[in-house]
């Protein structure tokens, strides 16, 4: 059986990659390369010239990323450790 590529296996259902996190990153390192363009350019003696609500898109879509993809770790991690003190109350 061939092996799914890591792109593809993004659009599985059933899947090990957490896509709020992928999604975060890559908007994560838009906002980081537009922080060093605006640098660069700054040094440099000109202005960059983007709308601001442009990185303020970014940022909303980084922390709301980060965010939901951290609620969702907590909540998985609770319900884990409930489970598992069921299942071991029902073996006794």
């Amino acid at each position: 059986m061939k092996k799914e590529s890591w792109f593809k296996s993004l659009f599985n259902d059933s899947n090990d990659i957490n896509e709020k996190s992928v999604i975060g990153f890559a908007s994560f390192i838009v906002m980081t390369l537009f922080a060093i363009a605006d640098l660069v350019t700054g040094y440099l003696g000109k202005d960059l010239v983007v709308t601001e609500f442009i990185f303020n898109s970014f940022l909303i879509m980084t922390l709301g990323a980060f965010g939901i993809a951290s609620v969702d770790k907590f909540i998985n991690n609770k319900f884990d450790k409930k489970s598992e003190t069921e299942t071991t109350e029902n073996e006794e």
